[in-house]
């Protein structure tokens, strides 16, 4: 299986970068993994309507130019469903089963997602009504692939 996370803005943490590379790490033997991160469009902090959906556009213009045709795409939003770690893992497992071998999640900019990222994907998946970092949610995200992994797999680690 090949799964991507497309995520506005680069990470600066150092925990959260080293979060990231542990799950890369751990994810290898379950899945091929690639995290692509495209510039979040510099902008003012306060901003009309107008101005942050431009922002939007653009940073979705670069989120749409990674994804293909025959991705199976998962947008994180906070008006998305809300799953359990048993509910993810058993669709991560019927996308294996039935031929749907690249699975991307996008994660938004601070400002959210454009329209057309909510037109192109399959999905939309909720973490909590909470809003969260976008930077913290690749580390929570690649957790939980990982930990789906390790449920469809039957071995230690979920409880």
């Amino acid at each position: 299986m090949n799964i991507t996370i497309v995520t506005v803005g680069k990470v600066k943490d150092k925990y959260l970068k080293m979060g990231i590379d542990q799950f890369e790490k751990r994810l290898k033997p379950y899945a091929k993994m690639k995290v692509i991160e495209v510039p979040d469009e510099k902008a003012p902090e306060t901003l009309s309507e107008a101005e942050m959906e431009n922002v939007k556009a653009k940073e979705a213009e670069r989120i749409l130019s990674k994804i293909i045709p025959d991705m199976h795409v998962i947008a994180l939003a906070i008006e998305g469903k809300m799953k359990t770690s048993e509910e993810l893992a058993a669709d991560i497992e019927s996308y294996m089963t039935y031929g749907k071998s690249k699975v991307c999640f996008i994660i938004g900019g601070s400002l959210g997602l454009h329209d057309t990222i909510y037109k192109r994907a399959n999905e939309l998946l909720s973490f909590s009504k909470m809003t969260f970092p976008h930077q913290m949610m690749k580390v929570i995200l690649m957790e939980q692939v990982y930990r789906a992994f390790k449920i469809i797999k039957n071995e230690p680690y979920h409880k």
